[in-house]
């Protein structure tokens, strides 16, 4: 996995690049010091994943992480100080995977580059929530985008209602009743039809569209 890192804080940068550049399948290609930095790196290398800083001067994380997606394949996780950062709710919009505490433990940076490049979204579902309602606070779900739900199968809308719950494949396959790799197929059906990038951008959607609530079982 060829990895960019991007932080403006040199102490925090060259302690990712360290913990990362240990495992044999994880190479750092790239340190970028602002966004733009990181944009031009992205585009020039292509990176599989780009830990991002999401509080940058100049330009900044969310508009960097839109700018990758929309340029490259690369996935993007995101780093916060703070799990209640409004700045994480733009982030999951514009495209990044997931996102992680600053001060995340080195096995769990590790196990969280793997997971996304898995295909994993990593999302916490307490702070999901917490930060979809607060988003959604300032306004009422897109009609719009509710519309496009009909494109799903039953099936479907069920695996996306878990996946905005924050569940696992292996979790889901369980609460549906249906093996792991029916999942997966969901998954990838459902995502080719409302055009998203990945699982987070699913949860935005799924909540957005008013499909989820807040608080809904």
């Amino acid at each position: 996995m060829r990895v960019i890192v991007a932080d403006d804080q040199e102490l925090f940068r060259s302690g990712f690049v360290m913990i990362l550049d240990a495992h044999e399948d994880i190479t750092v290609v790239a340190e970028a010091a602002d966004g733009r930095e990181a944009v031009e790196k992205a585009v020039e290398l292509h990176p599989d994943l780009v830990l991002m800083d999401i509080r940058m001067p100049g330009v900044d994380g969310v508009a960097a992480t839109a700018e990758i997606c929309r340029r490259t394949s690369a996935k993007v996780l995101v780093l916060t100080m703070y799990d209640i950062d409004a700045y994480v709710y733009d982030a999951l919009r514009a495209g990044a995977s997931g996102f992680l505490l600053k001060d995340v433990r080195r096995d769990d940076l590790v196990r969280a580059v793997r997971l996304v490049m898995a295909g994993e979204s990593l999302l916490a579902p307490t702070v999901t929530r917490r930060l979809i309602q607060d988003a959604l606070s300032r306004g009422t779900p897109r009609p719009a985008l509710r519309r496009q739900v009909d494109k799903l199968t039953e099936r479907e809308v069920d695996t996306l209602q878990q996946i905005a719950r924050g569940r696992s494949n292996a979790e889901i396959a369980a609460a549906l009743v249906v093996s792991e790799h029916t999942v997966k197929s969901h998954v990838s059906n459902l995502l080719t039809k409302l055009g998203l990038r990945d699982r987070a951008q699913a949860v935005v959607f799924a909540y957005e569209s008013g499909l989820v609530t807040v608080g809904s079982d």
